[in-house]
C-alpha cells in the first residue's frame, strides 16, 4: 500500500517528464506501419498537439520541434524549416505589438481605460460587453493580432484600476506559507473575472476578423486562392463579404459573450462565488466613478507624447486598411509593383515611433528663457529598452512553429493525403459536405496557423466543389471562416497567446470555455451562411464560369 502511494505521488510530481518520454513512443505506429513522408509529418503533428495540449514543455519550446524532426525525418530541409520561423506574418506580429507597447509606454491606454470605465460604467458585465464590442469593431479593419495587442494593455489597466479601488481582484490569493517576495509570478492563478476579460478580448478579435475581408489573413488567403482557382469568376468582392459576414459575426459574438458570462461571471448562477465576486453594488459603482473622474482630472490634458502615439496608431490602421481595401486600389500600387504586406505598414509606423521625439521641447532651443531650453535630447515615442522588457518574444517561436508545420504538411504530401481522404464525400448532399469540411477546418486550425490551414485546405475544397458541381463559394467561404474558429489553445492563433500570457491562463482552462464557443460558432455558421449566402451569390445553380474552369482543368 505504501509502495502504491509512493508511486502515485511520484507520478503526480513527474508526470510531465514521463509524458515527454512515453507519448512519442506510443504514437510511433503512426508512421512505422506506413513509413512515408506524409505519415512522418502526421506523427510530428500529433506529437506537437499532445505536448501543446498538456503543456509538458513551454509552448515556445514545443514549437521548436520541427527544427529537429523535420530535417532528421526527411520531411523538410533545415533551411526551409528555419525560414518558416520568421515569415512576413511574424514581422506583422512584431510590428503590431510594438505599436501596442507604444500606447502603453505613454500611458495612453490608462487614459482610454479610465474613460471607458466612466462611459460604460463600473459594472463588470457592462465593461466586458463594451470592451469586447470595441475589440470586435476594431478587428474588422485591422489584423486580429494587432487588435488584441492594442486592447490587452487597456484591459490590464482597467482591471488594475478597479482592483486599486477595492472592486475585485485579478489574482487568486497566494499560498499563506510562502512569503510574497518568493512567489513565482508565473505560478499565480488568475481569477475568473480576469480570465473572462483577457480571453474574451482574444475571441472578440478573432470573431471581429470575420466581418471584413481585410480583418484577417485567412480572409485574404480565400480571396487569393478563389480568384486563382476561378479566374473567370467575379472574385471575392468587398461589399458582398460585408453583407454575408457581418450578420454572422454578430450572431457568434453575443451568444458567445452570454456563454462567457455564465462560465466566468456567474450569470444565471446568482449564488455562485463568481457572481458574488463581481457584485459591486450601486454604491460601489458610484464611489468608483467619482474616483475615476478625479484621476482623469489628475492626468490633465493630453500630452504631445500621447497625441503623437494616437496619430501613429491611426496611421497604422489606415495603412493596414488601405493597403488592399477591395473597392479601390491600395496605396502600395501607387509606389511599386512589388508585393507590400501588412508587415511593411506596421514597420513604417514602428520606425516613425522611434524617430519622432516624445517631447516637443526642441521648439524652445532658441528661447530667451534659459530654463525652457532642453538640457538633453528627448527619447523617441518608444524606446528599445521598453520593447525589450515588454515584448513576448516566445510568441514569435510559437507562431513560427505553426508556420513550419504548415510547410511540412504541404511539402511531405500530407495535404494531398488529406485531399484523397476527403474525395469520398463528393457524392453527399451539398449541406453535408459543407458541415464536414467546416468541422475539419475548425479542428485542424486549433493546432497550427489559421492562414496555413486555409492555404492547405482551400485548394482541396475548390477541387471538391468542382467534382460535386457545387458553387465554390458555398464551400470555400465556410471553410475559410472555420479556420478562424481557433479558440481552444494559446497556440491556435496569436490573439489567444497574447491574451493568455499576461494572466497565466492554462490551456485546459481555455479548452473548457472554448468547447462551447466552438459549438456556438459552427452552429451559427451552418444556420446562417447557406441561406444568407444564396441571396448574395445564388447557390442554386453551378455557375457558368465554374463550368468553363472545369473544361479548362480537364
Amino acid at each position: 500500500m505504501l509502495t502504491c502511494k509512493i508511486i502515485l505521488r511520484a507520478l503526480g510530481v513527474h508526470w510531465k517528464s514521463l509524458f515527454i518520454i512515453v507519448y512519442p513512443l506510443l504514437i510511433l505506429p503512426i508512421f512505422l506501419v506506413n513509413n512515408t513522408a506524409a505519415m512522418r509529418c502526421v506523427y510530428v503533428v500529433v506529437l506537437m498537439a499532445g505536448y501543446w495540449v498538456f503543456e509538458v514543455l513551454p509552448l515556445a519550446v514545443t514549437a521548436m520541434i520541427p527544427l529537429v524532426l523535420f530535417p532528421t525525418m526527411g520531411i523538410l530541409d533545415a533551411k526551409k524549416t528555419s525560414l518558416a520561423y520568421f515569415k512576413e506574418a511574424n514581422m506583422m506580429f512584431v510590428g503590431g505589438l510594438i505599436i501596442a507597447l507604444a500606447i502603453e509606454f505613454c500611458s495612453l491606454h490608462t487614459r482610454i481605460s479610465l474613460h471607458a470605465i466612466k462611459w460604460i460604467g463600473c459594472s463588470y458585465r457592462r465593461l466586458n460587453f463594451g470592451l469586447i464590442t470595441l475589440t470586435m469593431l476594431v478587428s474588422m479593419w485591422i489584423s486580429n493580432t494587432a487588435a488584441t495587442a492594442m486592447m490587452i494593455p487597456i484591459i490590464q489597466a482597467v482591471l488594475e484600476e478597479l482592483e486599486s479601488q477595492g472592486v475585485g481582484s485579478r489574482w487568486e490569493p497566494d499560498p499563506p506559507d510562502i512569503p510574497p517576495e518568493e512567489v513565482d509570478p508565473l505560478s499565480r492563478r488568475p481569477t475568473s473575472v480576469a480570465m473572462c476579460f483577457y480571453i474574451s478580448t482574444a475571441y472578440a478579435a478573432s470573431i471581429g476578423g470575420l466581418g471584413c475581408i481585410v480583418g484577417s489573413g485567412t480572409n485574404l488567403v480565400l480571396k487569393g486562392i478563389y480568384e486563382s482557382e476561378f479566374p473567370h469568376s467575379p472574385g471575392v468582392e468587398f461589399n458582398k463579404w460585408l453583407a454575408a459576414n457581418i450578420p454572422l459575426m454578430l450572431a457568434i459574438m453575443y451568444p458567445s459573450w452570454v456563454w462567457m458570462q455564465i462560465w466566468f461571471m456567474g450569470l444565471c448562477r446568482p449564488n455562485s462565488a463568481d457572481a458574488k465576486a463581481i457584485n459591486v453594488g450601486a454604491e460601489g459603482e458610484e464611489i468608483t466613478r467619482k474616483v475615476l473622474i478625479q484621476k482623469l482630472v489628475e492626468l490633465g490634458p493630453l500630452s504631445p507624447h500621447e497625441i503623437m502615439v494616437g496619430i501613429m496608431f491611426i496611421t497604422a490602421a489606415m495603412l493596414w486598411f488601405f493597403r488592399r481595401p477591395g473597392f479601390i486600389s491600395g496605396w502600395p500600387s501607387l509606389l511599386t509593383e512589388t508585393q507590400v504586406g501588412d508587415s511593411t505598414a506596421a514597420m513604417i509606423v514602428v520606425l516613425l515611433l522611434f524617430m519622432f521625439p516624445a517631447k516637443m521641447d526642441f521648439r524652445y532651443m532658441f528661447s530667451e528663457d534659459e530654463e525652457r531650453r532642453p538640457k538633453a535630447a528627448s527619447s523617441g515615442l518608444i524606446t528599445w529598452r521598453f520593447v525589450n522588457q515588454k515584448m513576448h518574444w516566445s510568441l514569435i517561436f510559437l507562431m513560427g512553429g505553426g508556420f513550419a508545420l504548415a510547410d511540412g504538411i504541404k511539402n511531405s504530401g500530407m495535404g494531398d493525403l488529406t485531399a484523397e481522404k476527403l474525395s469520398v464525400i463528393v457524392d453527399l448532399p451539398p449541406f453535408q459536405i459543407l458541415i464536414i469540411c467546416s468541422l475539419l477546418a475548425m479542428v485542424v486550425t486549433q493546432f497550427t496557423s489559421n492562414a496555413a490551414v486555409a492555404n492547405i485546405l482551400l485548394p482541396i475544397i475548390a477541387n471538391i466543389a468542382r467534382k460535386a458541381k457545387i458553387h465554390p463559394m458555398y464551400l470555400m467561404m465556410p471553410v475559410c471562416l472555420s479556420c478562424s474558429f481557433s479558440y481552444c489553445l494559446p497556440v491556435s492563433t496569436p490573439p489567444n497567446a497574447i491574451a493568455a500570457a499576461p494572466c497565466n491562463m492554462r490551456s485546459w482552462e481555455m479548452i473548457k470555455v472554448a468547447s462551447v464557443m466552438q459549438v456556438i460558432a459552427i452552429l451559427m455558421l451552418i444556420a446562417i451562411f447557406p441561406s444568407l449566402g444564396t441571396v448574395i451569390w445564388d447557390f442554386s445553380e453551378y455557375p457558368d464560369w465554374a463550368v468553363a474552369e472545369n473544361k479548362t482543368k480537364s
